[in-house]
């Protein structure tokens, strides 16, 4: 029987089969038998190719409203009313997987420019727009270098200015500086992350007002003749460089890398020595204005991370200053205490987690987080974390092959334990709490909602949560009894790819996976006055076709 490394691979061979025209292997066609099994309503498959597309459902108990997303593979943006009918589209010519509407009815968007070096770990931007209604480009902002690249996430501040992840190369030389493990930093060296405070100037470009980064907040325990030097259990606001969570796992041979680029599943300067090189990954950006702290999420150390904005770019270098005291150390963290050396692997809560936010002020939760916790461990599974697949960090536990698929997915809500002074406290023993979110919602099975990456929710006025089952292309309204009241499979895909012919982003076999998607209530600012008919004709569905099987040998002759 053939050892498949990892889900991904296993829908690697999948997509291998649809794509190839040489005979299918063995194991391919056992994979696609398996997958002519899957029965339409089954939401455990893993890629959602086989799933029923469009509406499923729209009780009357659902919020009015429209849902805006980005299809697969496209430069649209769409708006989607509750009846699953497309009422409005923003066409653009560069792709994206993030954007926010604002109450004027713009579109601030995150896209994917065609020409930046250096990194290539999905979700690769570099380039900020910002859209009239009927789709002018009323705004154009470019951050990429070989050593820099906005990515992910971006978060619109009330003062209007924006707020961005950036990747931060390191090369070798500067990451032993920093005391990472020899051992374990790629040819490329390390990406790790800041976070940029853009203004706007209009129509091009902008200024850089207010950044953090990690690399001024790094602890490591291996080398003393660093400045970083110290106990990792004595410093919990800070990031240990060589946690367990933030190491390379064994490189990629040449002829892997170039398959997974054949196959959709990397990006063309994807290469074997950048493997392992993006050590943080962070996938997410929200701020709250009420306490001026941004969090961040983190699923490369499967943690959110609290930063404090109050500092000025000076402070938050150090360990002094803003409204809290800390500078730019982390104000509070959590998810898996391993990290700093105050948990064990049982105390971990998040795997791979996406889309962190506070709840808005005079929402049911307000002033707690809620996040998609991906990839929760099911301990009687041997399949190794998404993150591990993804071929980003990875523990040597982490290199087996798969066995049944048990892993399940979560949204948490939680509030951050504060002492009698207002400050975030730590539990008994010193890890940051809770020791459990305040609310979660999985599926009644539990194994039927998963999405191993990508995805997110986000809280409604009226109580209601909006959940993105991203990798299947799956959203879904709950109630506060956590019954669900609407659902949608997103029926498009399309295919756009870079000037040389790659993939912009990669999908391999999630062709309708979507990164996210928003719900916004029917008086909503941006919707006053605008004809919100649905479009006629609608936009054209990609109906996925299974290929004829394959006939043995013996009934040829």
């Amino acid at each position: 029987m053939i050892k498949i490394k990892n889900v991904f691979l296993l829908g690697l061979l999948v997509l291998s089969l649809y794509s190839c025209k040489q005979e299918p292997k063995p194991e391919s066609v056992a994979i696609v038998t398996e997958i002519r099994q899957w029965k339409p309503e089954d939401t455990r498959s893993l890629s959602g190719v086989t799933a029923k597309r469009g509406l499923i459902l729209n009780s009357e108990k659902g919020t009015p409203g429209y849902v805006l997303y980005e299809p697969p593979a496209s430069t649209y943006t769409y708006l989607l009313n509750k009846n699953g009918e497309v009422v409005h589209v923003w066409n653009a010519n560069l792709n994206s997987m993030d954007s926010y509407l604002q109450p004027n009815g713009h579109l601030i968007r995150l896209e994917r420019d065609e020409n930046f070096p250096t990194f290539a770990a999905g979700g690769q931007a570099g380039r900020i727009r910002e859209y009239d209604w009927d789709g002018n480009i009323l705004w154009n902002f470019k951050y990429y270098s070989e050593t820099e690249l906005i990515h992910h996430d971006i978060e619109v501040m009330p003062n209007g200015n924006i707020l961005a992840i950036s990747y931060e190369a390191l090369t070798p030389k500067e990451a032993i500086a920093l005391g990472k493990d020899p051992q374990h930093i790629p040819k490329a060296g390390i990406w790790l992350d800041k976070i940029i405070e853009i203004q706007p100037a209009k129509p091009e470009g902008g200024k850089i007002v207010w950044e953090w980064h990690m690399k001024d907040h790094l602890v490591q325990d291996l080398d003393d003749t660093k400045a970083n030097y110290g106990v990792v259990a004595e410093n919990p606001r800070k990031i240990n460089i060589n946690t367990p969570s933030g190491e390379a796992g064994p490189p990629m041979t040449q002829e892997q890398v170039d398959h997974m680029k054949q196959m959709g599943m990397m990006t063309s300067n994807a290469t074997v020595d950048n493997q392992g090189s993006d050590l943080t990954h962070t996938n997410a950006i929200s701020y709250n204005p009420n306490l001026d702290q941004i969090v961040i999420s983190v699923p490369g150390f499967s943690e959110i991370m609290v930063v404090d904005h109050s500092t000025s770019t000076t402070e938050a270098k150090g360990s002094t200053g803003g409204k809290a005291g800390h500078g730019g150390d982390l104000l509070y963290r959590w998810g898996n205490s391993v990290n700093y050396g105050r948990g064990t692997k049982e105390d971990q809560r998040l795997f791979f987690q996406h889309d962190v936010k506070w709840i808005p002020k005079g929402y049911p939760g307000e002033g707690k987080l809620m996040v998609f916790n991906n990839d929760i461990r099911n301990p009687e599974n041997k399949l190794p974390s998404m993150w591990a697949a993804l071929g980003g960090a990875t523990s040597p536990e982490m290199n087996v092959a798969v066995g049944d698929i048990g892993n399940y997915s979560a949204i948490y809500e939680w509030a951050i334990p504060k002492d009698s002074e207002g400050n975030y406290s730590m539990m008994d023993g010193g890890a940051f709490g809770p020791d459990q979110p305040d609310w979660s919602y999985m599926a009644p099975d539990k194994y039927s909602f998963y999405s191993a990456f990508v995805s997110g929710a986000h809280r409604l006025k009226n109580g209601h949560t909006l959940i993105t089952q991203g990798m299947q292309g799956r959203f879904f309204e709950i109630d506060a009894n956590k019954e669900v009241v609407w659902e949608y499979w997103n029926p498009y895909k399309f295919d756009y790819t870079l000037p040389d012919g790659s993939v912009s982003q990669p999908v391999g076999p999630f062709i309708y996976g979507i990164f996210r998607s928003t719900l916004y209530p029917s008086d909503f600012e941006a919707f006053k006055g605008k004809e919100l008919a649905p479009l006629s004709p609608q936009p054209k569905p990609f109906i996925f076709k299974m290929p004829p099987a394959q006939k043995s040998q013996e009934s040829v002759q």
